[in-house]
């Protein structure tokens, strides 16, 4: 990372003491003092993204504290709550997911609110493979129309939940739009059907969902509207574990083989019609 940017986001922060770097991908998140900073990537749209933090749902969405600059990089600042931890994930909070996610979805989607990104996202990690990939060649085989309208958060997993002042929060709105809410859905899904979620887990899940209220699924067949979204996010998944592991010449890991073999198994299975 570019040290004066660093430099940067911990003066924007307001606090004192040193920093803490959470990630740096193609975003820069740093912790200082009870505050959060992300530096957005450079070319990110100021116009859509003001619009999807303009969005105030208290109790369910965490709120931004500030927005901001650094050269090219939009900076927004969070209150810091305490992420979901490894010691978390020896229970993962999939009930507290699945109510959060039914209530997002049960929200009037505010006016002027761009379209979730989704489909985009998948697009955009097949696009770093070579052509003979297998998480590529299964990209063709996809649908990624969105057969549903409403409020989504657009990027939805254990990571993106946050506890603050003893309650749960939905964070990172970055991808926050109208679409299909079953995408939010999708990514749990794709790790069950690869076997990397257990059976008592997305049960634990989609159940609590559907007690919750959720209307992304019918409770009679949840995999009508799940099998479409669910090959995309196992397509995306694999593609970004092959490009990163190919960029950094490591080894694939077992998460990311069994996302490969569910590519195999995509190619091999039509997709219900």
């Amino acid at each position: 990372m570019p040290p004066d940017l660093l430099a940067h986001l911990v003066r924007l922060s307001g606090r004192e003491g040193p920093p803490t770097v959470l990630k740096d991908t193609r975003v820069l998140v740093i912790r200082v003092g009870d505050v959060v900073v992300k530096a957005h990537p450079a070319g990110t749209d100021e116009a859509d993204l003001r619009a999807r933090l303009n969005v105030r749902l208290p109790g369910l969405l965490l709120e931004p504290l500030g927005i901001d600059r650094a050269g090219d990089r939009i900076v927004t600042i969070w209150p810091a709550g305490q992420p979901v931890t490894p010691d978390d994930l020896e229970a993962p909070p999939w009930e507290e997911g699945g109510r959060l996610l039914a209530r997002l979805h049960a929200q009037p989607v505010p006016p002027g609110l761009p379209p979730m990104r989704g489909p985009e996202r998948v697009t955009r990690a097949v696009g770093r493979l070579e052509p003979g990939d297998l998480p590529r060649l299964a990209y063709r085989t996809l649908d990624l129309r969105q057969r549903g309208h409403g409020l989504t958060h657009g990027d939805w997993h254990l990571g993106q939940l946050i506890r603050l002042d003893g309650a749960w929060l939905l964070i990172d709105p970055d991808d926050l739009g109208y679409g299909d809410p079953v995408w939010d859905l999708a990514r749990p899904a794709a790790w069950f059907a690869s076997g990397l979620v257990s059976p008592d887990e997305w049960d634990r899940f989609l159940g609590s969902y559907l007690a919750a209220g959720g209307t992304a699924v019918s409770p009679e067949d949840p995999w009508r509207e799940l099998d479409g979204p669910a090959r995309a996010l196992t397509v995306q998944l694999a593609a970004t574990a092959m490009a990163t592991a190919r960029r950094d010449n490591t080894a694939l890991d077992e998460a990311a083989e069994a996302l490969i073999s569910s590519c195999e198994r995509i190619m091999a299975t039509p997709a219900p019609s």
